[in-house]
């Protein structure tokens, strides 16, 4: 039993039980009997969280990522920062590396800060094959846990999460569009988001009664230089575009078509991922799919702070992407 569940069983807003636990008189007497007495009969015991949402005196936000030298979850922390100090909050961050029993002890380590809320960037939080989420799911009881680019379904995880699945699906329409007949599907994960594009590059075959080929899936270290090795390593294995899932990877495939003598875009088109500045570091420059990242963490914040106000909040809201396109295309 927790702050969510006592709310939910009084009709009442979290902030609300807040307010009851900690005797505000914005309450009234018959609110406050009436949580109390559900509070009695759940035997719940309100944890520091529940305290100080009442006594706003923490104002103080856990951000963690794996990594945070990606570029992707660098470009995410900064505008989560940007925003939280917009609302008088501060930040703490802890990179948690990608290990799930890492990511578990990070957020233990974050929770012993009596933090407001958490916020997790990046799809891996959601979960992959053979992993669970039940840490995520734990530390949501205690307080409240806002996903970016990933989505739980649970009461108490709140997904602000790029459409990734109509991004690539488009992608992958428009190049079949333009008459490409081989679509290679390049990818370095299996989380949440990297499941969602090849479901959406997948699905868009599919409605255009093309073939779904393993031989064109391909998974690789996102490293420009591995990414090119490993194709030049499969040099027989022909297509005529790449849909790649980070900028990175896309600009391995830049350096392999290079390498062997294929024209940009003419006999190879080449879509990346993020938008991020290894998109206009190669020649050509790089099209690329912008999942707007800026969108997503105001979103995120904003929410935040209206649930800890007492608003309800959505727990699942999905930005729309769109494509930027440069010259490794020609649709």
């Amino acid at each position: 039993m927790n702050i969510y569940d006592i709310a939910k069983l009084a009709g009442v807003s979290i902030a609300t039980v807040s307010r009851v636990v900690n005797d505000s008189p914005k309450v009234s007497e018959k609110t406050k009997e009436r949580v109390r007495q559900i509070m009695e009969e759940n035997h719940y015991t309100p944890n520091v969280f529940a305290r100080g949402l009442g006594l706003n005196t923490m104002r103080t936000v856990g951000i963690i990522c794996p990594d945070v030298s990606d570029a992707y979850m660098a470009k995410a922390v900064a505008y989560l920062e940007k925003n939280l100090q917009g609302y008088g909050y501060d930040c703490i961050l802890y990179c948690s590396g990608y290990d799930e029993e890492d990511k578990r002890q990070a957020v233990e380590l974050i929770l012993k800060k009596h933090i407001d809320a958490l916020v997790l960037v990046g799809s891996d939080y959601a979960g992959q094959p053979g992993h669970d989420t039940d840490y995520v799911q734990e530390v949501s009881s205690q307080i409240p846990v806002f996903l970016i680019n990933g989505y739980i379904d649970s009461d108490r995880i709140f997904c602000v999460l790029a459409d990734d699945y109509q991004a690539v699906y488009d992608v992958t329409e428009e190049l079949l569009l333009d008459g490409r007949k081989r679509i290679f599907f390049l990818s370095n994960s299996h989380s949440y988001s990297a499941n969602q594009k090849r479901k959406g590059y997948e699905d868009a075959l599919r409605a255009y009664q093309m073939p779904v080929l393993e031989e064109l899936i391909f998974y690789s270290e996102n490293s420009i230089h591995r990414t090119r090795d490993e194709l030049l390593l499969r040099r027989n294995l022909t297509f005529d575009s790449v849909i790649a899932t980070e900028d990175g990877l896309a600009i391995g495939a830049v350096k392999y078509a290079r390498a062997i003598g294929l024209k940009i875009p003419e006999e190879v088109s080449i879509v990346g991922y993020n938008n991020s500045e290894l998109s206009v570091s190669c020649e050509p420059e790089l099209t690329s799919v912008d999942t707007r990242v800026e969108i997503l963490c105001r979103k995120a914040i904003d929410s935040m702070m209206a649930l800890l106000g007492g608003q309800k909040i959505e727990k699942k809201h999905m930005v729309r992407c769109y494509l930027v396109k440069r010259f490794s295309t020609d649709f």
